[in-house]
């Protein structure tokens, strides 16, 4: 298969976007890289396909969508543990007054994560995010409504909290 500078070229222009999102819906930059580079690879196997009937950017974010759950599903069933470093990692973090909010959005199951991530962050409607991951528009609905409600009260009993400190 010989290489299409147009991929390179959307690769050089989109990178950057993709492992944004990668990071939104993932919660790590670790994984974040991990994702948008496998989505990449995937794409670039499809790449005479993807850009004659779809868009390039929408296709890899579908990609990378699946296997972030998927990748739920792997690790669910596993136990991992191991001591924690003597000194922590500092990752680039979002800022104070949003970090809130992305620690609530960890805690969330990886599927409602997701459909949360699509719908706030990518600005998908509900049957778009059916069709990137693959579920009915009525579970989208229920994924959203369930992390919601679970972000709202997770955030109303760290807010009480953060306020009466001195």
């Amino acid at each position: 298969m010989e290489d299409d500078p147009r991929f390179a070229e959307f690769v050089a222009e989109r990178a950057n976007a993709l492992l944004r999102y990668g990071y939104a819906l993932s919660g790590n930059p670790h994984d974040a890289a991990d994702l948008t580079q496998e989505a990449l690879v995937r794409l670039h196997r499809a790449w005479a396909r993807v850009r004659r009937k779809e868009d390039p950017e929408r296709y890899t974010k579908a990609i990378m969508a699946r296997l972030h759950i998927s990748a739920w599903r792997r690790r669910r069933r596993e136990q991992l543990t191991w001591a924690l470093p003597e000194t922590p990692i500092e990752d680039v973090l979002p800022s104070d007054a949003d970090q809130e909010l992305w620690q609530a959005l960890e805690g969330l199951p990886r599927k409602q994560r997701a459909v949360l991530v699509l719908r706030f962050y990518e600005q998908l409607h509900d049957s778009e995010i059916a069709g990137v991951l693959g579920i009915s528009q009525g579970t989208v609905r229920s994924h959203a409504s369930l992390g919601l409600a679970k972000l709202r009260s997770a955030i109303a009993h760290r807010t009480p909290a953060r306020r009466s400190a001195p």
